[in-house]
Protein backbone atom coordinates (compact mmCIF):
# COMPACT_ATOMS: atom_id res chain seq x y z
CA UNK A 1 0.00 0.00 0.00
CA UNK A 2 1.53 3.06 -1.14
CA UNK A 3 1.70 5.54 1.97
CA UNK A 4 2.09 9.60 1.25
CA UNK A 5 5.12 10.95 3.20
CA UNK A 6 4.44 14.01 5.19
CA UNK A 7 5.40 16.96 3.83
CA UNK A 8 8.82 17.81 4.58
CA UNK A 9 8.62 21.10 6.68
CA UNK A 10 6.81 18.52 9.68
CA UNK A 11 10.12 17.65 10.58
CA UNK A 12 11.39 20.61 11.75
CA UNK A 13 8.42 20.71 13.97
CA UNK A 14 8.78 17.01 15.65
CA UNK A 15 12.23 16.90 15.87
CA UNK A 16 13.11 20.57 16.49
CA UNK A 17 10.41 22.06 18.69
CA UNK A 18 11.66 23.60 21.72
CA UNK A 19 8.48 24.61 23.19
CA UNK A 20 4.92 23.94 22.78
CA UNK A 21 1.95 24.60 24.60
CA UNK A 22 -1.90 24.61 24.57
CA UNK A 23 -3.94 28.07 23.86
CA UNK A 24 -6.64 28.99 23.26
CA UNK A 25 -9.89 28.59 25.22
CA UNK A 26 -8.29 26.15 27.22
CA UNK A 27 -5.11 28.40 28.72
CA UNK A 28 -7.40 31.12 28.86
CA UNK A 29 -10.09 29.57 31.64
CA UNK A 30 -12.90 29.65 29.03
CA UNK A 31 -13.00 26.16 27.59
CA UNK A 32 -16.43 24.07 26.98
CA UNK A 33 -17.01 20.74 25.82
CA UNK A 34 -17.07 21.93 22.56
CA UNK A 35 -13.54 23.55 22.50
CA UNK A 36 -10.81 22.90 20.60
CA UNK A 37 -7.27 22.00 21.99
CA UNK A 38 -5.30 24.58 19.98
CA UNK A 39 -1.62 24.21 20.19
CA UNK A 40 1.13 26.46 19.50
CA UNK A 41 5.07 26.03 19.36
CA UNK A 42 9.00 27.36 18.74
CA UNK A 43 11.15 25.40 16.36
CA UNK A 44 14.41 26.07 16.10
CA UNK A 45 15.74 25.18 11.92
CA UNK A 46 19.08 24.04 12.05
CA UNK A 47 21.52 27.05 10.58
CA UNK A 48 22.71 24.74 7.74
CA UNK A 49 19.55 25.39 6.30
CA UNK A 50 19.83 29.08 6.33
CA UNK A 51 23.14 28.78 3.72
CA UNK A 52 21.51 28.07 0.81
CA UNK A 53 18.97 30.16 -1.50
CA UNK A 54 15.91 27.75 -0.54
CA UNK A 55 15.04 29.47 3.06
CA UNK A 56 14.04 27.14 6.45
CA UNK A 57 9.73 28.70 6.46
CA UNK A 58 9.08 31.13 9.06
CA UNK A 59 6.06 29.28 10.19
CA UNK A 60 4.82 25.27 9.82
CA UNK A 61 1.26 24.53 9.96
CA UNK A 62 0.68 20.82 11.72
CA UNK A 63 1.15 18.26 10.97
CA UNK A 64 -1.60 17.60 13.91
CA UNK A 65 -4.76 19.34 13.31
CA UNK A 66 -5.07 22.66 15.05
CA UNK A 67 -1.25 23.15 15.55
CA UNK A 68 0.88 25.83 14.49
CA UNK A 69 4.41 26.52 14.80
CA UNK A 70 6.98 29.22 13.87
CA UNK A 71 10.76 29.49 13.61
CA UNK A 72 12.39 30.95 16.28
CA UNK A 73 13.79 34.22 14.91
CA UNK A 74 10.18 35.01 13.58
CA UNK A 75 8.48 34.17 16.77
CA UNK A 76 11.03 36.39 18.13
CA UNK A 77 10.10 39.29 15.79
CA UNK A 78 6.56 38.96 16.38
CA UNK A 79 7.26 39.29 20.12
CA UNK A 80 9.29 42.14 20.41
CA UNK A 81 6.99 43.61 18.58
CA UNK A 82 3.81 42.81 21.08
CA UNK A 83 2.06 40.40 18.89
CA UNK A 84 -0.65 39.38 21.02
CA UNK A 85 -0.38 35.54 19.81
CA UNK A 86 3.34 35.54 20.80
CA UNK A 87 3.37 36.81 23.81
CA UNK A 88 0.58 35.08 25.00
CA UNK A 89 2.58 31.51 23.72
CA UNK A 90 5.13 32.54 26.45
CA UNK A 91 2.64 32.93 29.16
CA UNK A 92 0.59 29.65 28.73
CA UNK A 93 -0.37 28.01 31.65
CA UNK A 94 -0.35 24.77 29.43
CA UNK A 95 2.97 23.94 28.81
CA UNK A 96 3.39 20.49 27.09
CA UNK A 97 7.25 20.63 25.59
CA UNK A 98 10.09 22.64 26.86
CA UNK A 99 13.83 21.57 26.11
CA UNK A 100 16.75 23.48 27.49
CA UNK A 101 16.48 26.32 24.76
CA UNK A 102 12.88 26.45 25.35
CA UNK A 103 13.50 27.66 28.79
CA UNK A 104 15.92 29.59 27.95
CA UNK A 105 13.18 31.06 25.67
CA UNK A 106 10.97 31.37 28.49
CA UNK A 107 13.18 33.43 30.84
CA UNK A 108 13.28 36.03 28.25
CA UNK A 109 9.43 36.72 28.80
CA UNK A 110 10.18 40.22 30.27
CA UNK A 111 12.58 41.04 27.90
CA UNK A 112 9.65 40.88 25.44
CA UNK A 113 6.88 42.89 27.17
CA UNK A 114 6.93 46.90 26.35
CA UNK A 115 4.66 49.56 26.17
CA UNK A 116 4.36 48.38 22.76
CA UNK A 117 1.18 45.70 23.90
CA UNK A 118 -1.08 48.84 24.08
CA UNK A 119 -1.20 49.81 20.52
CA UNK A 120 -0.82 45.86 19.62
CA UNK A 121 -3.55 44.69 21.49
CA UNK A 122 -6.01 48.31 21.67
CA UNK A 123 -5.26 48.54 17.75
CA UNK A 124 -6.46 44.93 17.14
CA UNK A 125 -9.54 45.05 19.45
CA UNK A 126 -10.28 48.40 17.35
CA UNK A 127 -10.57 46.53 14.27
CA UNK A 128 -12.42 43.78 15.57
CA UNK A 129 -14.77 46.15 17.38
CA UNK A 130 -15.59 47.69 14.10
CA UNK A 131 -16.12 44.61 11.97
CA UNK A 132 -18.48 43.88 14.98
CA UNK A 133 -20.28 47.11 14.37
CA UNK A 134 -20.90 46.63 10.66
CA UNK A 135 -22.06 42.90 10.83
CA UNK A 136 -23.51 40.52 12.85
CA UNK A 137 -21.26 39.68 15.56
CA UNK A 138 -19.98 36.45 16.14
CA UNK A 139 -20.32 36.23 20.05
CA UNK A 140 -17.45 34.25 20.76
CA UNK A 141 -15.17 36.32 18.55
CA UNK A 142 -17.00 39.22 21.15
CA UNK A 143 -15.77 37.59 24.06
CA UNK A 144 -11.79 37.24 22.59
CA UNK A 145 -12.00 40.77 22.07
CA UNK A 146 -13.29 41.86 25.89
CA UNK A 147 -10.76 39.45 27.06
CA UNK A 148 -8.14 40.81 25.18
CA UNK A 149 -8.69 44.43 26.20
CA UNK A 150 -9.29 42.58 29.87
CA UNK A 151 -5.44 41.32 29.59
CA UNK A 152 -4.04 44.12 28.15
CA UNK A 153 -5.40 46.76 30.71
CA UNK A 154 -4.00 44.20 33.52
CA UNK A 155 -0.55 43.86 32.01
CA UNK A 156 -0.30 47.50 31.66
CA UNK A 157 -1.24 48.24 35.17
CA UNK A 158 1.00 44.96 36.49
CA UNK A 159 3.69 44.62 34.39
CA UNK A 160 2.88 40.96 34.30
CA UNK A 161 0.42 39.01 31.36
CA UNK A 162 -2.00 36.84 32.91
CA UNK A 163 -3.73 34.64 30.57
CA UNK A 164 -6.37 32.60 32.56
CA UNK A 165 -9.47 34.89 33.21
CA UNK A 166 -10.17 33.09 36.81
CA UNK A 167 -13.51 34.73 38.72
CA UNK A 168 -14.76 36.59 35.39
CA UNK A 169 -15.21 33.06 32.95
CA UNK A 170 -18.91 33.61 33.92
CA UNK A 171 -19.01 36.49 32.65
CA UNK A 172 -17.07 36.06 29.52
CA UNK A 173 -19.23 32.87 28.81
CA UNK A 174 -22.19 34.53 29.26
CA UNK A 175 -20.86 36.66 26.54
CA UNK A 176 -20.03 33.56 24.30
CA UNK A 177 -23.41 32.60 24.47
CA UNK A 178 -25.15 35.52 23.19
CA UNK A 179 -26.94 36.49 26.48
CA UNK A 180 -25.68 39.81 27.33
CA UNK A 181 -27.52 42.71 24.93
CA UNK A 182 -25.16 44.69 22.85
CA UNK A 183 -25.78 47.87 24.11
CA UNK A 184 -23.77 46.22 27.31
CA UNK A 185 -21.58 44.94 25.26
CA UNK A 186 -20.49 48.30 24.09
CA UNK A 187 -20.67 49.66 27.15
CA UNK A 188 -18.14 47.40 28.54
CA UNK A 189 -16.03 48.03 25.38
CA UNK A 190 -15.84 51.76 25.93
CA UNK A 191 -15.05 51.40 29.55
CA UNK A 192 -11.93 48.72 28.64
CA UNK A 193 -10.59 50.93 25.90
CA UNK A 194 -10.38 54.11 28.43
CA UNK A 195 -9.03 51.59 31.29
CA UNK A 196 -6.23 50.62 28.69
CA UNK A 197 -4.97 54.29 27.93
CA UNK A 198 -5.05 55.62 31.50
CA UNK A 199 -2.89 52.18 32.34
CA UNK A 200 -0.89 53.31 29.74
CA UNK A 201 -0.30 56.81 31.76
CA UNK A 202 1.14 55.04 34.69
CA UNK A 203 2.44 51.72 33.80
CA UNK A 204 5.95 50.12 34.96
CA UNK A 205 6.43 48.78 31.33
CA UNK A 206 9.94 50.16 29.21
CA UNK A 207 9.23 52.50 26.26
CA UNK A 208 10.79 49.13 24.27
CA UNK A 209 11.30 45.90 24.67
CA UNK A 210 15.48 44.62 25.18
CA UNK A 211 15.86 43.62 21.67
CA UNK A 212 19.94 43.31 22.25
CA UNK A 213 18.77 40.47 25.10
CA UNK A 214 16.88 38.97 22.29
CA UNK A 215 19.25 38.75 19.73
CA UNK A 216 21.97 38.09 21.60
CA UNK A 217 19.58 34.88 22.69
CA UNK A 218 19.06 34.12 19.19
CA UNK A 219 22.86 34.96 17.80
CA UNK A 220 23.71 31.85 20.29
CA UNK A 221 21.39 29.54 19.02
CA UNK A 222 22.03 29.67 15.91
CA UNK A 223 25.71 28.95 16.35
CA UNK A 224 24.95 25.84 18.45
CA UNK A 225 21.96 24.68 16.23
Amino acid sequence: MHVTPPPAHHALVTEHTIYSCVMGSRAFGLATEASDTDRRGVFVAPTALFWGFDKPPTHVEGPEEERFSWELERFCELALRSNPNALEILHSPLVEHVDATGLELLELRGAFLSRRAHQSHVGYARAQYRRFRQEAPRWKHVMHMLRLLTSCRDLLRTGALTLDVGTQRDRFLAVRHGEVPWDRVEAWTARLFEECEEALRGTPLPEEPDTARVEDFLIRVRRTS
